[in-house]
């Protein structure tokens, strides 16, 4: 007589179905799922289908070959990503209850001037305690990072944040000043006090219009009747330093990329222009790995204290 399915086998299962399902979910493909699984495309439709009946509701919607998910996928999906992202951290997070931190990956989504500014000094300490971690660096807009995070692609995101999503997770931990940069022999130079109003007829060098700061400064200008001009977009504080000191117009910058070494005049703006918070970001109910909670807490030892931080392991277990 052969011996009835134990309760284990049943969760044991279920973990395989969630992960059939994340995956797809990830993907937006049943084929790139099976590919990414080494499974065939027939079981993770199987493990779909046996989920959907569990669940008693579709979580796909089918357009051809990709699948988009239901309101009730979206929902599944935000719960089983932490349990999915528990398993596959396993061994870290048991190493990690003795102090054990050897191995694994870090991956860190960060803009170009929180990646030229601001991480190195992190990354060195982190790098240096913990050698035989894998770091990944990847050094996107403030928009690809922000997809990477919803879909598992990196582990946190470190930059600065005007509007929160519902989904997403930010505290402000490192404030820059921001100062208004000319070069040595502009009319600006000379000024003991600069204002907002004297900036306006000067020329603007900024980042991109569909970055932050733009419409930062816009906010600022516009809370005091102000409109600022605009002589050049250019991509990076390096470069923009540099064109402001070829004289093609003035910037204003965070001085966290100020490094005393330009031949520019400053002038501080602390009294008309708030100053600019960094911090980390990531996806709400996300499993943080032991490298990422190692890695945060050098920048933010409060950051993981905050409530919907890092579920533990044995709670995920237990939905």
């Amino acid at each position: 007589m052969s011996k009835s399915k134990g309760p284990f086998y049943y969760k044991q299962n279920r973990i395989k179905k969630l992960k059939a399902f994340c995956a797809t979910a990830k993907l937006g493909s049943i084929s790139k799922a099976a590919e990414s699984l080494f499974l065939s495309q027939p079981t993770i439709s199987l493990q779909i289908q046996a989920l959907e009946r569990e669940m008693n509701t579709v979580l796909f919607e089918r357009r051809g070959p990709r699948v988009l998910l239901t309101p009730a996928g979206d929902v599944l999906n935000q719960i089983a990503l932490p349990l999915v992202d528990g398993i596959e951290n396993l061994q870290e997070s048991f190493n990690a209850h003795f102090g054990n931190i050897e191995s694994g990956e870090l991956n860190i989504a960060a803009g170009e001037s929180t990646t030229l500014y601001i991480l190195p000094k992190y990354i060195k300490r982190f790098a240096n305690t913990y050698p035989g971690i894998q770091i990944k660096l990847h050094n996107v807009t403030g928009r690809d990072g922000m997809a990477m995070l919803r879909a598992n692609e990196a582990d946190f995101a470190i930059g600065s944040m005007l509007e929160i999503p519902q989904d997403i997770i930010y505290r402000q931990s490192l404030w820059f000043s921001h100062t208004l940069i000319t070069p040595l022999d502009h009319p600006l130079a000379d000024k003991d006090e600069t204002t907002l109003e004297d900036i306006c007829p000067h020329g603007l060098i900024l980042p991109p219009r569909h970055l932050a700061t733009w419409r930062f400064l816009e906010w600022v200008f516009n809370q005091s009747g102000l409109k600022f001009k605009v002589s050049m977009e250019a991509g990076g504080w390096e470069i923009i330093k540099k064109y402001v000191a070829l004289g093609l117009g003035v910037s204003i910058v965070t001085d966290v990329c100020l490094t005393g070494e330009e031949q520019l005049a400053r002038k501080n703006l602390d009294a008309f222009i708030p100053k600019r918070s960094y911090g980390v970001v990531i996806r709400r109910g996300k499993f943080l790995s032991p490298q990422a909670q190692a890695f945060i807490d050098m920048i933010d030892p409060a950051f993981l204290n905050q409530p919907g931080i890092n579920l533990t392991f044995n709670q995920q277990l237990n939905l």
